[in-house]
C-alpha cells in the first residue's frame, strides 16, 4: 500500500494545497506535517499543531533554487520546480527557464514525494 494514501492534504482559505499531514497513530493524535514536496516539516505533533505549521509555511519553497542530489558526483545546482504533481516533480534550471528566448532547456522529474530527500535548498 502506497503510504501517501494516508497522508490527509492541508488547504489554505482559498484551496491551495500547502503539505500534508502523515498519520503516525491509528487515532490521528499525532502526525508528522510534510510540505508539498514531501519533506518532514518539524517534529510530529498533534493534528491542529501540525495543520497550522503548514498553513504558516506555505507554499514558498516552490520559487526556492534547488540542489539535486547535494553531495553526489551527479549533483546539478541551480534548478526550480516548475511542475509539481503526483506523477513526479519537474524541474529545470533556474536561470534559462525565466529566459524568454528560445533554446534547448534541461528538464529533471524527481520522484513524488521526494522522500528519499533528492533535493535540498541551494
Amino acid at each position: 500500500m502506497d503510504t501517501t494514501n494516508r497522508w490527509i492534504s492541508v488547504t489554505r482559505e482559498d484551496g491551495e494545497r500547502v503539505g500534508y499531514l502523515e498519520p503516525l497513530s491509528e487515532d490521528y493524535s499525532s502526525v508528522q506535517p510534510r510540505t508539498v514536496l514531501g519533506h518532514k516539516l518539524g517534529d510530529p505533533c498533534e493534528y491542529i499543531e501540525g495543520e497550522d505549521l503548514l498553513i504558516e509555511h506555505g507554499i514558498s519553497e516552490l520559487a526556492e533554487k534547488w540542489t539535486l542530489d547535494n553531495g553526489t558526483n551527479a549533483q546539478v545546482e541551480n534548478l526550480t520546480i516548475v511542475e509539481l504533481s503526483p506523477h513526479g516533480i519537474i524541474l529545470a534550471d533556474y536561470y534559462s527557464s525565466k529566459a524568454v528566448a528560445a533554446g534547448e532547456r534541461l528538464s529533471v522529474t524527481v520522484q513524488w514525494p521526494d522522500l528519499n530527500h533528492r533535493l535540498t535548498v541551494a
